[in-house]
């Protein structure tokens, strides 16, 4: 009888444990989602890797991105992705071809990078891992774990700068074994940016070949 009292008083310091974890994780990421919000934009330049451990396969690509609003411009491995709140516009470069589509919001693989902020308030369990350091600095380590167990991926791991809160890093560790992780290189957030943007020029790129989709 001792040992089950036992085993219920550790559970219960467990389960307390795991709710002050959340708790910290979600007060920490509300200030990174205000903070970015009350940007006027966010041009960054990032790294992107693919890997996969047991295939032992590693690539590494950059990037750069332009986010206002909902709205954003992502320019990664010959492809340059234009969305203007509407309509989603994909440029291959090398194939001198762009589509042109209206993404369904619900559509994972159309997900919008500005969402990266606000990701963890729907759907997820959050979880404090605890300090670490990046790039010589000190950082909140926050895992997401999603609650819907058919999701391509199995956590969703943040590095968030301690002393400015601002995001490092997004990794995303898949069930199939592939890991994709983004980390940001620079960020500029004190620029207007016309909402131009984030339109395909069609009458800058005269040799490129327009399909609409939509």
């Amino acid at each position: 009888m001792k040992t089950f009292y036992s085993f219920l008083l550790l559970l219960a310091i467990a389960v307390g444990a795991s709710a002050q974890s959340a708790e910290k994780a979600k007060e920490i990421l509300d200030k990174v989602s205000a903070k970015t919000k009350a940007y006027p934009s966010i041009i960054a330049d990032f790294s992107f890797k693919m890997e996969n451990l047991q295939e032992n396969i590693e690539e590494i690509y950059d990037g750069s991105i332009i986010l206002k609003g909902n709205k954003y411009k992502v320019s990664l491995m010959d492809v340059d992705t234009y969305y203007d709140g509407e309509v989603l516009y994909t440029h291959m470069v090398e194939a001198g071809e762009v589509n042109i589509t209206t993404p369904d919001p619900d559509d994972e693989e159309t997900l919008n990078p500005a969402t990266i902020f606000n990701i963890y308030q729907d759907g997820y369990k959050l979880n404090y891992v605890g300090d670490g350091v990046a790039e010589g600095r000190d950082v909140h380590e926050i895992d997401l774990y999603p609650t819907n167990r058919d999701k391509p991926y199995s956590r969703i791991k943040l590095l968030v700068f301690k002393d400015d809160l601002t995001l490092f890093s997004f990794r995303q560790m898949g069930k199939d074994g592939n890991n994709y992780t983004v980390i940001v290189k620079k960020m500029i957030t004190n620029k207007q940016v016309d909402d131009k943007s984030f339109v395909f020029d069609s009458a800058a790129n005269p040799d490129v070949d327009v399909i609409d989709m939509r």
